[in-house]
């Protein structure tokens, strides 16, 4: 190359480079159009044409569902409404009686789960960010009983260590086979996650009352809370009792990647933050599972990261191409806003990964929960500031 030319080329260069530093500093992401009425049609990959509809919606940042033996729908809302979805309709008065929430970041209202023998006790569990002052807040687990549309005899299960800043990430609740509570807890913050005295990054096993059972795996286990059912548990958005199984799953978001869903075993360690699939946001790597020893792998993880949040195993008559698959909801993928969507993951006999399916992405909503209903059908809940909407998926007719 002359003198001249490469002069040329190098005041090309140094012209372009505020040009492409304006363009990184663009916003990312899509356009998030708003959700129609529907109901709409799409096709998918085995069970083919299903029909979407509206189901209720002016829901403000809707997190969980749980269906009353009535029929009747309870859904919580982050900024600390429990909400009824009764005959189809949102009732427009909140359930009262829910304590006070922190609303930090992801805080606040979060999950709800019946007791097992609800339809004789009335027992609501509810996990929440509870406010200790100073700025700081936990994800707590608290039980009322539902009397007459409102919650009594509210009180506090469990209260973890409580932290700085965005100090609600997560707290997902679940019965189990064996009629205990699980509970998860946030371990983004600090070495929470590994230390065993710690109730951060956790999932917990608990009595229905909040005591310990006897049989946790580290009861009377010296410098260990009797509480921990599993640890290294990052941000945990999916816990449930698998149906078939009776296995505890979990899903977890990683940082840059590597979200995951995971089996879980007593006792285990499940590797946060010392092993991940993931990076860590400024780009580090950071080890993978195969790295070290005494660390539990992923069943499944994703790269990039679909911030995953809410799974259902399907179980219906209704979808039986479905039968057995994995439903986990998508707040966003790869980091980037507007690719919300709902994941279908099909297993073998063997509980081996065979394929996935994205669906919804026509939406661009962030889809915050994914629950399998009494009747067999579908139901999600976009996860939006005034028009969340809880949508039905059914076959097409």
């Amino acid at each position: 190359m002359k003198l001249k030319d490469s002069v040329q080329l190098a005041v090309l260069l140094l012209l372009a480079i505020p040009v492409l530093g304006a363009a990184q500093q663009q916003p990312i992401g899509l356009p998030v159009p708003a959700l129609g009425d529907g109901p709409w049609a799409f096709d998918t990959a085995e069970q083919h044409r299903i029909r979407v509809s509206v189901v209720a919606r002016g829901l403000s940042h809707p997190w969980a569902i749980a269906w009353l033996p009535d029929g009747d729908v309870l859904i919580t809302e982050r900024d600390g409404r429990l909400r009824v979805v009764r005959d189809g309709r949102l009732d427009p008065r909140p359930i009262p009686g829910v304590p006070e929430v922190r609303t930090d970041g992801n805080g606040g209202l979060m999950d709800v789960a019946l007791h097992p023998d609800f339809a004789s006790n009335g027992l609501v569990y509810l996990t929440y960010t509870k406010p200790v002052g100073d700025g700081r807040g936990t994800p707590a687990l608290v039980r009322g009983r539902l009397v007459d549309g409102a919650l009594t005899e509210v009180r506090d299960l469990v209260v973890p260590d409580a932290f700085d800043g965005n100090s609600g990430l997560n707290g997902r609740v679940t019965f189990g086979r064996d009629g205990k509570v699980y509970m998860s807890t946030g371990g983004r913050v600090e070495d929470a996650a590994q230390d065993p005295t710690s109730l951060r990054g956790k999932v917990l096993r608990l009595n229905d009352d909040g005591t310990v059972p006897e049989d946790n795996p580290f009861v009377n286990r010296a410098g260990h809370r009797a509480e921990i059912y599993t640890l290294g548990h990052r941000n945990t958005l999916g816990l449930i009792e698998h149906p078939v199984t009776g296995d505890i799953w979990q899903h977890e978001n990683g940082p840059n990647g590597g979200d995951e869903i995971n089996v879980l075993s007593p006792g285990r360690n499940y590797g946060w933050p010392l092993v991940s699939y993931g990076r860590d946001y400024s780009g580090a790597p950071i080890p993978d599972h195969g790295t070290m020893a005494g660390m539990e792998p992923p069943l499944v993880f994703w790269v990039p990261a679909i911030a995953a949040a809410g799974m259902a195993v399907y179980t219906g008559d209704r979808f039986p191409a479905w039968r057995g698959n994995v439903f986990v909801g998508s707040l966003r993928e790869g980091g980037i806003p507007g690719t919300g969507h709902l994941e279908r993951i099909v297993f073998n006999e063997q509980m081996e990964e065979l394929r996935r399916e994205s669906m919804l992405r026509e939406f661009r909503q962030r889809i915050r929960e994914v629950r399998q209903g009494p009747d067999g059908l579908l139901y999600v809940l976009t996860d939006h500031e005034e028009d969340g909407a809880l949508l039905r998926i059914e076959p097409a007719p």
